[in-house]
């Protein structure tokens, strides 16, 4: 098999022992040079491309020794963002080699800034690793292209785990690590803009014995940010209402639902600008002063998901109960502007009857007076659209 060139984010390591499926010695990757090109950032996006740039060199790594069946896995993973592999030669130590190099279609991608490994680590190497490892389960089951189509989800997910890193603190909870919990993953499942894992787990027990193997399922879903928007002077708070499909498949003959503004935090964003976008696309509302609420798992036992939930102060008196939410996601949002008061007798009344929206309203409750002491610090205020 003739050895391929990797000039981009391939020649981070552990990113490349995802795809390939196996562990690759350090040894076996030869510098190399390829004459005549340059390697850009593409333009808006988080990886490289390479174009042909007269009395430049693209460096990279020369891997040799590899199987068809790793160069399908390496072709899965880059025919889905539009890379094929071309012959050309390059320039080792030893002299030149034939290899083949993977290049981005003509005019799919425009190029930026003068491409950065060390940059890319920085700021990406943990998501995209993470990102690929969701990514390459679909080799073998899902076209390139449909796979590749969700990648933006995958790689929020990667975010979401990166975020993960810093946990909360561990006073009164134990501070066991992910050390006392062993899992083995078993077929099945399913792989999409959600996954269901089935696995098999044991963990360290509070005697410090370790328990029996368990069969269980794990929904992998996203962080999402939510924030209520509070107007401390009018003291009033915007809720959006929306049709939700958990309620209808519980057989639940009002699945129209009251929530927060909420929305998945994408990758490498901050939860809070999600909050404020969310609350543009969905309110169409522009929040002035921004505060953390909590930070939770909507339900630790079985998913992932994971709620940064925030009060934002906003001038409601000018924003207006309307219809809001992006075609492009199918959404189809109402907004009501209500008294806080109001709000409370809904909780009492269970009419409120989702979970963060119960939670941010106790919480808001117990700030109310701290909060109502503030200025709304809107600015711009009222709404954007």
């Amino acid at each position: 098999m003739t050895p391929l060139f990797f000039y981009g984010t391939l020649c981070h390591l552990p990113l490349l022992e995802v795809v390939l499926g196996r562990p690759v010695e350090a040894a076996s990757l030869v510098p190399a040079t390829l004459s005549g090109h340059a390697v850009y950032w593409a333009d808006g996006h988080s990886f490289p491309i390479v174009q042909a740039a007269p009395s430049q060199e693209a460096h990279g790594l020369l891997l040799a020794d590899l199987t068809n069946d790793e160069v399908a896995r390496l072709s899965f993973y880059e025919d889905g963002f539009g890379y094929d592999l071309k012959p050309v030669s390059v320039n080792t130590p030893d002299g030149p080699r034939i290899a083949q190099v993977y290049f981005p279609h003509d005019g799919l991608w425009q190029p930026g800034a003068p491409w950065s490994l060390n940059d890319w680590v920085r700021d990406w190497g943990f998501m995209t690793v993470e990102t690929a490892k969701d990514f390459m389960r679909q080799c073998g089951q899902t076209a390139a292209e449909r796979a590749q189509a969700i990648w933006p989800f995958l790689l929020a997910r990667g975010w979401a785990r990166q975020m993960a890193q810093t946990p909360a603190a561990a006073t009164l909870r134990s501070d066991a690590g992910r050390d006392a919990v062993e899992i083995r993953e078993r077929p099945g499942g399913f792989e999409g803009f959600f996954a269901l894992r089935s696995f098999d787990v044991r963990f360290r027990r509070f005697d410090r014995t370790m328990s029996a193997w368990m069969p269980r399922e794990v929904f992998v879903a996203f962080d999402a940010a939510l924030v209520l928007p509070y107007d401390p002077q009018a003291d009033t708070v915007l809720l959006i209402e929306q049709m939700r499909n958990g309620p209808v498949f519980r057989g639940d003959p009002h699945p129209w639902v009251l929530e927060p503004v909420a929305g998945l935090v994408d990758a490498g964003e901050d939860p809070e600008l999600c909050a404020r976008r969310e609350a543009r696309e969905e309110a169409d509302i522009t929040l002035g002063h921004v505060e953390k609420m909590c930070q939770v798992y909507a339900a630790p036992g079985y998913t992932t998901e994971y709620f940064h939930c925030f009060v934002g102060l906003a001038d409601l008196d000018r924003a207006s109960g309307q219809i809001g939410g992006l075609d492009d996601e199918h959404e189809d949002i109402r907004s009501h502007i209500i008294g806080f008061d109001h709000a409370m007798a809904l909780v009492d009344s269970g009419e409120i009857n989702a979970g963060p929206l119960v939670m941010m309203l106790l919480w808001l409750a117990r700030h109310h007076d701290r909060l109502r002491a503030m200025p709304r610090q809107a600015q711009p205020t009222g709404p954007v659209g």
